[in-house]
């Protein structure tokens, strides 16, 4: 599976389909406040993950009760329940998925494709447990469990592998080392203006308001962007520093995420003025 994978990761004729489809989804999935939603940017967390476990919780949950006799109305149940929900939680993996980077984007249009065919199993599963033919219906309900993890195992390998839509920017914090490191002094801090320094070699970002200073990751969750690159705009009465790459934004006074792709806030640092220079540490 990990050398079939690894070509998969480089199989260039799956983007005529992948980019096609792309355009699909940013097409359809057209206004931001929708992406928004769909990539979780109002929890903080990506919205697809969480939204999984309910067709799987289902359709596990179904599986068991298909061992257990007089237990076929409950089973047809859970397996309807898990076959619905799955529509919207393929709707936010698409949007999610429309983000990534080519290589990604590959492994996830596999992914999606593999999702699907259970999700199809699983319908007729439905269709033939509603028709009274229960032993079609759980034979096909093993087949689709069995489809549907096939994809989850394509899944972890898009997330933890390649990293889609895990937060980026986090494992930075590992190289900082304990304690306070001074960062420039206060009076050559521009205001309303960013600045990029290092602790440790790990890039951060400064942006002074007045007397308050921000201190901030400088990597984006997102797909490792360089926020000291982009720029500052107003958002909901909020300066927010933008992605330049895909246009993620974060509130500069909290780190919280204001706008997609990025599911994920951005880590802020503790800082503190020593002697008329800033300094800052680990959370």
């Amino acid at each position: 599976m990990r050398a079939l994978l690894t070509r998969v990761e480089q199989a260039s004729e799956l983007d005529r389909t992948g980019d096609r489809l792309q355009r699909v989804v940013l097409g359809t999935l057209r206004p931001r406040r929708l992406r928004d939603l769909l990539h979780g940017v109002t929890l903080g967390h990506p919205l697809h993950p969480s939204m999984v476990q309910v067709p799987v919780g289902a359709w596990i949950s179904a599986a068991v009760l298909d061992l257990m006799p007089g237990q076929r109305r409950p089973a047809t149940v859970l397996v309807g329940l898990g076959t619905v929900s799955a529509i919207p939680a393929a709707v936010a993996g698409l949007n999610d998925w429309a983000a990534l980077s080519r290589e990604q984007r590959r492994v996830g249009l596999v992914h999606a494709a593999t999702n699907t065919v259970g999700v199809v199993i699983y319908a007729g599963s439905l269709a033939a447990r509603l028709y009274g033919r229960h032993g079609i219906g759980r034979a096909l309900g093993m087949l689709g469990l069995s489809t549907v993890s096939l994809g989850a195992y394509v899944g972890g390998h898009l997330a933890y592998k390649q990293g889609a839509q895990v937060n980026q920017s986090v494992p930075e914090l590992n190289r900082i080392s304990e304690g306070w490191h001074s960062l420039a002094e206060m009076d050559s801090l521009p205001q309303r203006t960013l600045v990029t320094r290092e602790v440790d070699d790990v890039s951060v970002i400064l942006y002074r308001h007045g007397d308050e200073v921000t201190v901030m990751l400088e990597r984006c969750p997102h797909q490792g962007g360089p926020l000291g690159e982009g720029e500052v705009q107003e958002m909901d009465g909020h300066a927010c520093v933008v992605c330049p790459w895909h246009g993620s934004a974060f509130r500069l006074n909290g780190g919280e995420v204001m706008q997609g792709p990025s599911g994920n806030d951005q880590q802020i640092l503790p800082t503190r003025i020593q002697d008329g220079v800033l300094q800052t540490r680990l959370p």
